[in-house]
């Protein structure tokens, strides 16, 4: 006879490989259910973009057949419940803030910021992305929202928020929607600090499992403020094979692990590490070198955690509005969702570990 105790019991053989813990332990097995050789019960992950959700959906069924009953009829609903490292008061429905960052601009930032977006938003996250480059900003153009411009809102105690711009399924606010777009904004240090911190504080995000913010490109007041003012799951590294890119670039990654920063670097990854012609999708030409951000992540003891080519619809997207990885069959589609679900993977590691030393 099938029974709840004996469900649970072979489900606390399978391991989660990233948590180091059973998924019994780790209380991701909810409504179990039985009917005679029926049983039913809900997966719930850490995110909705992890990569070894079919790994683990085999494993628990093959643990129910081992253990309980071969000939068991198994039905897993899969959902997710995101992590987050601290719940402040500040910002406290927002679960984890993640830097995008390049040691220096060209890298494509922009361009891995709005598809990483896109690609978790597919997944069924809930996803905010704040452009926080001041002098260059992209987003209204990758999200072809130049000219837009956010909404506003009184809250019950007189304030007032922004209300950010939602496109394909994305909360979105950048400082191009509130200058004109070709006129330059000199401003120093001080006002663009404030002009960003407005972008957290003065907004109604709602509730968001990641909020992708991305930097301007070095390692400026910017990053200073954005680091020591709010909670920070994590950055990521963007740079191309180029040495004069990755020399930039191991500055903008040590910066993350001084003092009064300590701010986890989820991985590193390479842009424009191949060109492919539309023509010959097979050849890979390495025109800026090769392999350097995976050497840069070795070096530092980061995740590598993946490369992106250099192609030209890549380009075309962006600069029509529609990233790329709304097609999800493309292959540049398919490379996103595969960076994405390791660096929803990265801070859902980070996020067990934090709470379990707390």
């Amino acid at each position: 006879m099938i029974t709840e105790e004996k469900v649970l019991a072979a489900l606390s053989h399978v391991e989660d490989p990233d948590l180091k813990k059973d998924l019994v332990t780790l209380k991701m097995i909810k409504d179990v259910k039985i009917e005679d050789k029926k049983v039913a019960f809900t997966l719930e992950l850490t995110t909705p973009a992890c990569p070894l959700k079919d790994m683990l959906r085999n494993a628990c069924i093959n643990a129910v057949k081992h253990f309980v009953d071969a000939a068991a009829e198994i039905e897993i609903n899969i959902t997710s419940r995101v992590t987050k490292p601290v719940d402040t008061s500040q910002l406290k429905a927002i679960k984890n803030i993640v830097l995008i960052s390049s040691g220096k601009g060209g890298v494509g930032k922009s361009t891995v910021s709005s598809n990483l977006a896109v690609t978790l938003a597919a997944d069924g996250a809930k996803v905010g992305l704040i452009d926080a480059d001041i002098y260059g900003p992209s987003v209204p153009i990758m999200f072809d929202l130049v000219g837009a411009k956010p909404s506003a809102k009184e809250t019950a105690d007189g304030k007032t928020l922004i209300l950010p711009i939602e496109k394909y399924g994305i909360k979105l606010l950048s400082l191009g929607f509130f200058s004109d777009p070709d006129q330059p904004v000199p401003w120093r240090g001080p006002m663009a600090s404030n002009a960003i911190k407005q972008l957290f504080n003065d907004a109604d995000w709602g509730e968001l499992d990641y909020l992708l913010v991305d930097l301007p490109p070095g390692t400026g007041d910017i990053h200073i403020t954005i680091s020591q003012s709010f909670p920070i799951a994590g950055a990521v590294i963007v740079t191309t094979p180029q040495q004069v890119a990755l020399a930039d670039t191991r500055k903008g990654l040590a910066m993350f692990g001084m003092p009064g920063i300590n701010i986890p670097v989820l991985g590193v990854i390479e842009n424009m590490a191949y060109f492919t012609p539309e023509e010959l999708p097979e050849n890979k030409y390495y025109i800026f070198g090769k392999d350097g951000g995976k050497e840069l992540a070795k070096h530092f003891k980061v995740p590598f955690l993946g490369e992106i080519p250099l192609v030209q619809s890549i380009t075309e997207a962006g600069d029509k509005g529609r990233p790329i990885a709304l097609e999800t069959s493309h292959p540049q589609a398919l490379a996103f969702k595969e960076i994405a679900g390791k660096i929803a993977q990265q801070i859902s590691i980070n996020n067990v570990q934090l709470m379990a030393n707390c």
